[in-house]
């Protein structure tokens, strides 16, 4: 009833859409980024890794997944102030959680400002007036139609203008 249609696919070849192929793209280069210094110890930060990534803020959704999931704000992190804590072993925990965790959002940033550059150096913006013609790009079968050829596979890639 909600138009979601079942797509198989194995864990070699994930092509059921681009939307799923691209989420696994980022969050591969992201893991990479963020645990590639730590390769002994990724396990124990993968937490925070998570904690970030599902809390910092796409421009897709237009809030964060945290947002989208739970319907509310995360809890914030409580503070960290060195020498408030009696225990050595804890103050040296937050104090590099802290610093995980700036790492991590910087690194964030920089992996969605790069694949934003990436996109965009691909695309224009483009703005059409009523009465502008255009020609249309074929891409699939069905559209070739419109342009009857015996060679289909040799015709031109384009149709129009129109």
């Amino acid at each position: 009833m909600a138009g979601v249609k079942l797509r198989m696919s194995t864990a070699v070849h994930p092509q059921t859409d681009g939307q799923s192929e691209v989420t696994n793209r980022t969050i591969a280069m992201y893991l990479r980024c963020v645990m590639g210094n730590r390769p002994r110890a990724w396990l124990d930060w993968l937490p925070w890794a998570e904690y970030c990534y599902n809390t910092l803020y796409h421009s897709a959704l237009k809030a964060t997944q945290f947002q989208v999931v739970y319907g509310r704000e995360p809890l914030a992190l409580a503070p960290y102030t060195a020498g408030d804590l009696r225990t050595q072993s804890v103050d040296d925990l937050l104090r590099e959680r802290d610093v995980f965790i700036t790492e991590v959002r910087d690194r964030l940033l920089q992996a969605q400002e790069y694949t934003k550059c990436h996109y965009d150096s691909h695309h224009r913006a483009l703005e059409f007036a009523v009465g502008d013609w255009v020609w249309l790009r074929l891409l699939h079968r069905t559209a070739a139609s419109l342009v009857m050829r015996t060679n289909a596979k040799l015709g031109p890639c384009y149709a129009g203008p129109f």
